[in-house]
């Protein structure tokens, strides 16, 4: 079977469509003035590693001012920079110096919420019940004989209620901290605020935005509760139809900008055709693929994820994403090493299941090849090129994710996959820092540094350079078809025109290569014409 995205021949040119991206959580990515917290000074002096590495943009989580009560997802300024990581005049050197390596830019923009230290917010809280600076959020009187209960029952994504009450007796809505107000999107100032927003970075050169919340800017005006809605029922805070007038607004700015500026989605949606209108032509040019992200090592699951992705993005023409870790899941190395169920989800991380790591590692080399060789484009999260693991034993008194606080620990949150990042030396800081690191790094990572594995051919690193030059270099991958070839049951085989093909051993037996020319890369060694279980193969074929 051929699975096609129907392309006009010059859409299939463009950057995006089969770009490898390149995820930077900056405060952990690297320091350069020894506080301890990474900063624009030290991704500006890693450029030529992440030229090396082969990418072709850079995804930046916020780098705006924030108190940072998650991880700068509570905006306090959309326009500037936090000063622990540097300032405007530098994040526009930054993007100067990325574009002269060849490398975009992607930065991230927040609208479904902003800080309760944004302006906006801090006059609406003093401005009082009906005040035009409370129309701008969602403040509502409560329930109750005294106004003492919440207005609906709406839980926070972080845990506990999705309401606060200011001192007023009002409430205002919070999906995720209390300290992460909603913004009202039926107010015309917020989207002229964001419309503004755009304008700001489009005009200081960056060639996109990645949306934070994608699918929940609209709510239900009524705030309808939740309890007793059928499973798989239309939610009143996500995925609403006026959403999409937005993007549409928003994807006639970056059309004006030369240069194919672009808007990719998170939205983690259960119906792919639902999550598939966000792609249309006048809307988002892509969006993360979190069905294939959450998949299990599992060759059936993985098919069939892998088929349904490519069979909803068909018909709106949009190319896939395929994507293994980010700043907010477990890393895959862990995931993949755990016994049973592989996959992802936020309500049981399985923080603490035993972990067989050499396993884990197998099987992450085998999906790097895997995701960089289906049609579309790659996003690769910071460290997994590395081999780096979930850290599970942060102390408690450490951690910083609100979601560990608003859970009373019974969600250890996302620390793990955001701790600082080893780039050389044989103890922490491992050259990350001259400082402590914000979080603890593990001494084991003594052999995991960029340093050591530069210097090792069969590490991971070098495995993702050669993956992404090739990549780069093979006309049959990026944007395009495939077509699945015959196989065995539990193991995920796949052609790509001109004489490309990618094998995927889930069994746990040896299984035969198809016939071939050559083969272009393997993620372990192969035993002669045997392809080993947890093992990938690209192959030259007829």
């Amino acid at each position: 079977m051929t699975v096609s995205n129907r392309l006009a021949p010059e859409t299939r040119t463009a950057w995006w469509r089969g770009a490898a991206i390149y995820q930077v959580y900056v405060r952990s990515f690297a320091d350069g003035d020894g506080d301890g917290i990474g900063d624009l000074a030290g991704v500006r002096s890693r450029l030529p590693y992440l030229a090396e590495l082969g990418i072709d943009a850079i995804w930046f989580c916020p780098w705006y001012p924030s108190p940072m009560d998650d991880g700068g997802y509570d905006v306090s300024d959309y326009r500037d920079i936090e000063p622990t990581f540097g300032t405007l005049a530098e994040a526009e050197l930054l993007i100067a110096e990325a574009h002269e390596l060849g490398i975009r830019i992607i930065i991230d923009i927040v609208p479904n919420h902003c800080s309760d230290e944004h302006p906006w917010f801090k006059a609406a809280v003093r401005a009082g019940p009906g005040s035009p600076e409370r129309e701008r959020f969602w403040f509502r009187p409560g329930r109750g004989a005294n106004g003492e209960l919440p207005p609906n029952d709406w839980q926070s994504r972080f845990g506990g209620p999705a309401w606060t009450r200011v001192a007023d007796g009002e409430w205002f809505l919070h999906l995720y901290s209390s300290r992460q107000p909603d913004l009202n999107w039926t107010n015309p100032d917020v989207h002229k605020e964001f419309i503004d927003i755009l304008k700001f970075w489009f005009d200081r050169g960056i060639d996109g935005f990645r949306i934070d919340v994608a699918d929940g800017l609209v709510k239900d005006p009524a705030l309808p509760n939740v309890e007793g809605l059928a499973p798989g029922a239309q939610l009143p805070f996500s995925d609403m139809d006026g959403v999409h007038e937005i993007y549409r607004e928003w994807r006639k700015i970056s059309d004006s900008y030369p240069g194919e500026r672009i808007f990719v989605g998170e939205m983690w949606l259960p119906d792919p055709v639902r999550f598939a209108q966000y792609l249309r032509a006048d809307e988002l040019h892509s969006a993360f693929n979190f069905d294939f992200l959450s998949c299990p090592w599992d060759a059936k699951k993985l098919r069939e994820v892998i088929q349904a992705s490519l069979d909803s993005h068909s018909p709106v023409g949009a190319p896939t994403t395929w994507v293994l870790s980010n700043h907010d899941v477990t890393r895959h190395v862990t995931r993949y090493g755990r016994s049973g169920d592989t996959g992802f989800e936020f309500a049981d991380r399985r923080h603490g299941t035993p972990v067989d790591r050499e396993l884990g590692t197998r099987r992450a080399r085998a999906a790097a090849l895997l995701t960089m060789s289906l049609p579309g484009g790659v996003y690769v999260y910071q460290g997994e090129e590395l081999g780096l693991w979930e850290i599970e034993d942060i102390p408690d008194e450490l951690r910083q994710d609100p979601v560990f606080a608003r859970t009373k620990g019974g969600d250890p949150g996302r620390d793990g996959c955001r701790v600082p990042i080893p780039w050389g030396g044989e103890f922490p800081p491992f050259g990350f820092s001259t400082g402590h690191t914000w979080l603890p790094q593990p001494g084991e990572w003594t052999s995991y540094t960029a340093e050591a594995e530069a210097a090792d051919p069969g590490s991971m690193l070098e495995l993702y350079r050669a993956a992404l030059r090739i990549r780069r270099d093979e006309p049959a991958l990026g944007d395009g078809e495939m077509r699945w070839l015959v196989h065995l049951a539990d193991v995920i085989a796949f052609a790509r025109d001109p004489g490309f093909a990618c094998l995927v051993n889930l069994s746990g037996e040896d299984v035969p290569l198809p016939r071939h020319e050559s083969v272009l890369l393997a993620s372990g060694p192969l035993n002669d014409d045997m392809l080993p279980p947890d093992t990938a193969v690209w192959l030259r074929i007829p």
